[in-house]
């Protein structure tokens, strides 16, 4: 059989005999009328009022939206809810629309344009958070002694509401809702803490699950503490059409979006591979290799201990940011990345993506990883094997391996092993 995996903005074909178990989300129809799903959710919310009626008599509102790493339909529900807002009384001058990068870049330029449109871009105030702007936040808590700051732009507004894309996550259980605050902007000081060694650690086996999970437990204590008056959250199918959109409470509505995640996300398997071939789920969340963990906790997650991985990624970005780079290119084993950065003194910014895939080295025997954007040796640094031809590696690799999984849409789905 022939399977195409979503390797930067291309689809990588490979021939795989038919014993190998491919694994996708499962088929979801899309929504024929975005505009009237997203008006409905605005005035048929789950668990508030409509959107309008929480608009009136406020003086202010800030949105917040993903950054570019997310394929959140921004486009098609940013322009009802803006209409709505100012049709009951917020003047257009009194919105802010706050990115939520958490530790990420700024998204600047065409690349801004590119998410929301012109007609938005050039008519709406649009602020980047950035995590280290201690100026721009404000403590609103504390955990475990830990300040708990948040951006005052969001804090500040009158009336708040969080967009973003509901799918599977390796901390959060479900991206979305509450994750728009914490990380999305969140102090630097706050994502050490979040994101330190300590708290990583002990999230194994968290994707797509809310209960017993101190990251989601975290972030809607920290939610609650800011508050928020409405979410408009959204999944996608395999196609990146919209499948489904909820509007409303940011636990009620959001959950209703995560029972549709595990319906079209998750597959329930009998028993761990010895070999998982996946995507890190294509352009723009494959921009880097700091997006690239995400896959390969999905693909440490059902695969047995010593396994090998061939993860395809883009990476046009190559390594990712600075702080990520040193992180990788100074960290040549697991064991080294633990020495150092367990300690709470040692602590730099992206280190929790490293962590995941450190830990992702330490449980596979080996990672193969084609990718045009990295270099051989900066794949060779941190312990991976560069392939530079998918098919070649492929047929070698299926020779010493029997129990085989292959993830066309990485990140995307999630395998569970049944209990």
């Amino acid at each position: 059989m022939k399977v195409a995996l979503n390797c930067g903005k291309e689809n990588i074909a490979l021939n795989l005999p038919d014993t190998v178990r491919t694994i996708s989300t499962h088929e979801s129809g899309s929504i024929t009328d975005p505009e009237k799903e997203v008006h409905n959710a605005l005035t048929h919310p789950i668990g508030t009022p409509p959107l309008a009626e929480l608009a009136k008599g406020r003086t202010s509102c800030c949105i917040v939206i993903s950054d570019i790493t997310r394929p959140v339909p921004n486009k098609v529900i940013l322009p009802p809810i803006l209409a709505t807002l100012e049709e009951n009384g917020i003047d257009r001058e009194s919105i802010t629309i706050l990115i939520a990068t958490g530790m990420h870049r700024p998204n600047l330029g065409e690349e801004l344009e590119s998410m929301v449109g012109r007609e938005i871009m050039g008519n709406y105030r649009i602020i980047n958070h950035y995590c280290q702007k201690s100026e721009e936040m404000r403590e609103i808590a504390r955990i475990d002694g830990v300040p708990i700051e948040v951006n005052t732009h969001y804090l500040d507004a009158d009336l708040k509401i969080l967009t973003g894309l509901i799918e599977p996550h390796f901390y959060a259980g479900f991206s979305g809702s509450r994750k728009s605050i914490l990380p999305g902007i969140s102090s630097f000081e706050t994502m050490k803490f979040m994101h330190s060694y300590q708290v990583i650690d002990q999230l194994q086996q968290a994707n797509c699950r809310l209960e017993n999970n101190i990251f989601h437990d975290y972030a809607m204590e920290v939610t609650e503490k800011a508050g928020v008056d409405f979410i408009l959250n959204v999944v996608i199918n395999k196609q990146r059409e919209l499948a489904g959109i909820f509007g409303g409470h940011y636990d009620k509505a959001h959950r209703a979006g995560c029972d549709m995640v595990v319906e079209h996300a998750v597959t329930q398997l009998e028993e761990k591979a010895d070999l998982i071939i996946t995507s890190a789920g294509g352009y723009p969340l494959d921009a880097s290799f700091y997006q690239v963990s995400k896959c390969l906790t999905s693909a440490r997650d059902i695969l047995t201990e010593d396994g090998t991985i061939f993860v395809l990624c883009g990476c046009e970005e190559g390594l990712g940011n600075e702080e990520f780079c040193t992180i990788m290119r100074s960290n040549p084993t697991p064991e080294d990345f633990n020495a150092h950065h367990s300690n709470p003194e040692n602590f730099v910014i992206d280190q929790w993506c490293a962590q995941n895939i450190y830990q992702a080295l330490e449980h596979a025997g080996k990672i193969y990883v084609y990718s045009p954007g990295l270099s051989d040796d900066d794949v060779s640094r941190f312990g991976g094997i560069k392939v530079t031809d998918c098919q070649q590696t492929v047929d070698l690799l299926l020779k010493s391996h029997s129990k085989v999984i292959v993830i066309p849409e990485g990140p995307y789905v999630v395998g569970k092993i049944k209990e």
